[in-house]
């Protein structure tokens, strides 16, 4: 017969290694094997053994005595690094999971949406949501841009309400409306007078757009390229109605989203669509692939798109004022 090969040192913690972890760290933090198993509601011989058998597997001196106190080896120091957020988290875990189910319950809802956004687009749907979920706690994060995208990746949002021209392909992107691409100028500008406006004929105006990083200056510019049309850019700046209010003052015209024009807007500019030219801008839902939409998420969505149609007849198939 052949000799048996000799079995490996088995050791009865390694079934529950969380065991002797959390005495070890309960030890390190304490400096004391007896308040640690004092902590532990253990005896402290129990202790020492799981201490010993940490150490045998380790094959490194853990802990080491320094008068009446215990403290780390050097390896001792790396272990703890290591185990305690690892036993913080195991031990935390049932509190943090009943939290989690709570948010699920008693509702919490995170947002994330650029300014125009925000400020033309969801006002009526978070009074409506307000409204039939007055429980949930709603956050709407202003972000534009990647900022939005790292959100959703990390799950900081539960979902983006915004414009897309290129959707990647972690992402699902349902657009629920579009608006028209229109010129705003003064109300006794000649343009707001003009019968049939072509693309050149803004060219002898300045015009105030946003900044080039944004998709709004780069398509502008596109598109007044690829027709050959030259364009000057008298003013550069930040927010549509801060443009709004510097065309209405007469210091150039400029070409925005219908989203951005109100019911006031009609007293002091005049509109053109430029639907000829420049494509329309579709607003909708952004959301991660295979993320899990609570029912305040759900409710949320569902009421974007009747909001959306309140809003259809105003500036859409190229009305103008003039």
């Amino acid at each position: 017969m052949s000799a048996k090969v000799p079995a490996s040192p088995r050791f009865a913690y390694k079934g529950d290694r969380l065991k002797p972890l959390r005495a070890f760290c309960q030890t390190a933090r304490l400096g004391s094997i007896s308040r640690a198993a004092e902590a532990l509601f253990l005896s402290q011989p129990a202790v020492t053994l799981q201490l010993q058998a940490l150490e045998r597997e380790f094959g490194a001196r853990l802990l080491e005595r320094s008068g009446r106190r215990i403290s780390l080896t050097r390896e001792g120091q790396e272990l703890y690094e290591l185990a305690r957020p690892l036993v913080e988290g195991l031990d935390g875990l049932d509190g943090a999971f009943r939290e989690r189910v709570r948010g699920l319950d008693a509702g919490e809802l995170n947002v994330a949406a650029g300014s125009s956004t925000i400020l033309y687009l969801l006002p009526k749907i978070v009074e409506a949501f307000r409204a039939t979920h007055p429980e949930v706690r709603l956050t709407l994060h202003n972000v534009t841009g990647a900022g939005g995208l790292d959100l959703l990746r990390s799950d900081a949002v539960d979902l983006a309400v915004g414009s897309m021209l290129d959707v990647p392909a972690d992402l699902s992107y349902e657009p629920v409306y579009r608006f028209e691409p229109m010129l705003i100028t003064p109300r006794n500008h000649p343009l707001a007078q003009k019968a049939e406006l072509e693309l050149q004929d803004l060219s002898p105006y300045g015009l105030i757009l946003p900044p080039q990083r944004l998709t709004t200056y780069r398509l502008v510019d596109l598109v007044f390229q690829q027709n050959r049309v030259p364009y000057t850019v008298a003013l550069e700046v930040g927010g549509w109605e801060v443009i709004k209010q510097y065309v209405a003052m007469g210091l150039g015209i400029s070409i925005v989203t219908s989203i951005c024009l109100t019911e006031a807007d009609r007293e002091r500019l005049a509109t053109r669509s430029l639907a000829r030219y420049f494509p329309s801008r579709s607003y909708g839902v952004v959301v991660r692939k295979g993320k899990y939409l609570s029912p305040h998420a759900r409710a949320f969505t569902e009421l974007i798109r009747p909001a959306l149609f309140e809003r259809e007849d105003y500036y859409a198939n190229g009305q103008s004022e003039r």
